[in-house]
């Protein structure tokens, strides 16, 4: 497969990603495009925060069921499902980051990798 289908295919499940996570209204939606990024384990992380524990968990679950109607995509691995403050689904090109705002703050993902070109996703509500 050619990069630029590969790419092509990564970019699609990142906007579909972002469209799960607006549809269950998640705030600070943040794409880093990592291509560019020797080191980097993937092409784009998407990081979105929740107001609880709960809507957390209904992201998670919105993104899944999102990109699996949408592109026939799961997820290859889910961590954070039980403790709801971070949960992470590793889509091997995407890597989708769903946090309680503050854990969020604490890790910062944003600025470990500030060399990653970054778009900001206006909030729709």
């Amino acid at each position: 497969m050619s990069k630029d289908i590969e790419d092509n295919e990564s970019k699609v499940l990142c906007d579909a990603i972002v469209e799960g996570m607006q549809e269950n209204k998640a705030q600070d939606i943040v794409v880093l495009d990592l291509r560019e990024i020797d080191s980097a384990v993937c092409d784009f992380f998407v990081i979105c925060s929740g107001e609880s524990t709960t809507q957390v968990e209904g992201i998670s679950s919105t993104v899944m069921r999102h990109t699996r109607t949408e592109l026939s995509e799961k997820p290859w691995s889910v961590e954070g499902k039980t403790n709801r403050e971070w949960v992470l689904m590793d889509y091997v090109s995407v890597v989708a980051h769903v946090f309680y705002h503050e854990t969020r703050e604490f890790f910062d993902l944003e600025d470990l990798w500030s060399d990653a070109v970054r778009t900001d996703i206006p909030n729709l509500n």
